[in-house]
């Protein structure tokens, strides 16, 4: 399994954004063309996009889902995997993106109050089209947007998703994401040792050798943010010290 670097694509307020950990108001980064943004990635070697749109994270309402549509329309043709979160609440809502070219749903909330959509979604579409993000701030789940703090840990959410379909998870330390402080790998190898199919890691990247860190756990891929936009190190930089990292 070759481990991937995959740009995120953050939209509020129709711009591509990097919140600290994702306070709105706390930018780091606003930048006008979101499709502009996932364009230049994909020329800059990404295989795969990470799409959230954080007002529909934060208040339940996916006002980017256009701006999604667009990037979907104009970078799937160039064989990019997508993957696609925030706001997505209902079946619906994920078989919506999912219908539109969407590689994967990311689905948070809406896991961990209706677990039973995740085996739906996987009996309905296949399991490798389901990820379910693991939010995590000092050891317990978060959700609606980080706002609100369940009594879940990662490691027993993780397993329960995977028996219930879900094909990969998305595991994010939100007490490092968007500090620029470096990474906190211990709860990714817990979560990557307890269950079979793949962890994507997010949370505090903040040099390239942080990537291998990461990498070293065995997470299958890692999302990077605001290491990329505030230029720690570009896409190309990543990936080569990926590929030279046997």
């Amino acid at each position: 399994m070759t481990f991937e670097i995959i740009p995120a694509v953050d939209m509020r307020n129709g711009k591509c954004v990097q919140l600290v950990q994702g306070v709105p108001g706390s930018e780091l980064v606003s930048l006008d063309d979101p499709v502009a943004v996932a364009k230049d990635w994909v020329s800059q070697g990404a295989r795969t996009l990470h799409l959230i749109d954080l007002d529909g994270a934060i208040e339940g309402k996916r006002h980017n889902a256009p701006i999604i549509e667009e990037i979907v329309k104009e970078c799937k043709p160039m064989g990019i995997s997508i993957q696609a979160g925030g706001g997505i609440r209902s079946f619906e809502d994920a078989a919506g993106l999912l219908r539109l070219g969407v590689d994967r749903v990311i689905l948070s909330t809406a896991a961990i109050n209706d677990p039973q959509l995740v085996k739906e979604l996987a009996d309905s579409f296949g399991s490798e089209c389901v990820n379910v993000a693991l939010d995590s701030r000092n050891g317990k789940i978060s959700i609606e947007g980080w706002k609100k703090q369940s009594e879940h840990t990662a490691v027993e959410m993780g397993i329960k998703f995977e028996k219930l379909g879900a094909g990969s998870l998305l595991f994010t330390n939100i007490d490092t994401e968007g500090l620029m402080q470096g990474v906190n790998t211990k709860p990714t190898e817990e979560l990557v040792k307890s269950v079979s199919v793949p962890v994507i890691a997010s949370g505090g990247v903040t040099g390239l050798a942080d990537l291998i860190t990461i990498k070293r756990t065995g997470a299958s891929a890692v999302v990077v943010g605001s290491a990329l936009y505030t230029g720690k190190f570009t896409l190309a930089e990543a990936i080569t010290i990926i590929e030279k990292d046997i």
